[in-house]
């Protein structure tokens, strides 16, 4: 019998707060277990080399079906 997959990911949006994804995350009947911040990089063109240069962060939740 296959394993069923109770893990979800939940990324906080650009104009919304953590409450907020955590709001989220509870109607879906998701529980969190862990919070990352993730970086967010943008290619650049220096002196002929490619650069990623960090613009911000995002942060991610892993969250698992209640």
């Amino acid at each position: 019998m296959p394993k069923k997959n109770n893990k979800k990911r939940f990324e906080v949006g650009e104009k919304e707060t953590i409450g907020q994804c955590l709001d989220r995350m509870k109607k879906e009947g998701y529980t969190p277990i862990r919070r990352a911040e993730e970086p967010i990089f943008r290619e650049e063109t220096r002196n002929g080399e490619k650069v990623m240069e960090p613009v911000g962060k995002t942060i991610v939740f892993q969250a698992v079906k209640e």
